[in-house]
């Protein structure tokens, strides 16, 4: 099934919260304080510095600058910052040039595994869609996207990739009272080092399934559009493309899309169950 390109973009929230501030504070010590009486001034334990035995030689206590170049970072820095900053995103062009940052730092440093037999395993299992570079789409403000998740099934080298939407409907009573999941499936092999190809048309597998208690919809073909216009295009129909796995570990994924459509595209994925989501953080 051939679909039109489309896309809105969706960064889901990730309950992460990570500070890198610099602690600036030096605490000074109360003159008249030097003869072994204790200081009036109020001060945590762990801020001070004992004497090194050189005298009271004036102590610098500020924290190392770290540098603002993520490429200079800690992979667990780099990836707790792109976590901190994607569920607080507003869509404003810096967040983006901060995203690509992370996203560059976070792929120069990634290990690929020694062998495919391994990434296939380790790419296994439910992983939950966080953001896309593909800012392209027409979101309807009657349907309504709940989760995105991106299932791989292995077996060997080959498996199957599932992309699962939840999603509701406004019905006719004025509610989201019409809901379920859409899914769609393509078979994929590993070929041309650790590139996942995908499918094509012919194997492409949509399914649309109601929730239980969910309304009727009066219109599924309209809805199938819907949904085409509210998932990552890339998600909706991957037939045709290629997959290049840029980072991997235990709870983060980036891949890179290639092919006639979608070139250069990148997904975020958090494995599911990795962190609690919230949105309002």
């Amino acid at each position: 099934m051939k679909q039109s390109s489309s896309f809105t973009s969706i960064a889901a929230a990730v309950a992460v919260c990570c500070s890198y501030a610099v602690n600036a504070f030096q605490p000074q010590l109360a003159p008249g304080n030097l003869s072994g009486g204790r200081s009036k001034t109020s001060l945590h334990a762990d801020t001070i510095r004992r004497p090194s035995g050189k005298g009271f030689a004036k102590q610098d206590l500020s924290q190392p600058q770290r540098s603002s170049d993520p490429m200079d970072w800690k992979v667990h820095e780099v990836k707790d910052e792109l976590l901190d900053l994607l569920p607080r995103m507003t869509g404003t062009a810096e967040e983006f040039r901060q995203v690509e940052s992370y996203v560059n730092a976070l792929e120069e440093k990634f290990l690929a595994p020694q062998t495919l037999d391994f990434l296939n395993l380790a790419m296994a299992g439910e992983w939950q869609f966080l953001f896309t570079t593909n800012q392209l789409g027409r979101p309807s403000p009657i349907l309504r996207l709940t989760e995105l998740i991106q299932k791989i099934d292995v077996n060997g080298l080959k498996g199957d990739v599932t992309n699962q939407a939840s999603w509701s409907l406004l019905g006719d009573s004025g509610s989201f009272d019409v809901y379920g999941s859409f899914a769609t499936k393509l078979p994929y092999d590993i070929n041309q080092g650790a590139r996942m190809t995908l499918g094509d048309e012919d194997d492409h597998d949509l399914s649309i399934t109601l929730g239980k208690g969910s309304g009727i919809p009066s219109d599924t073909e309209g809805l199938v559009g819907l949904i085409h216009r509210a998932m990552p295009t890339e998600m909706f129909d991957a037939s045709d493309l290629a997959l290049d796995t840029t980072y991997l570990d235990t709870d983060i994924r980036i891949v890179r899309f290639t092919g006639k459509r979608h070139e250069g595209v990148r997904n975020i994925f958090m494995r599911k169950g990795a962190f609690d989501l919230d949105p309002d953080l």
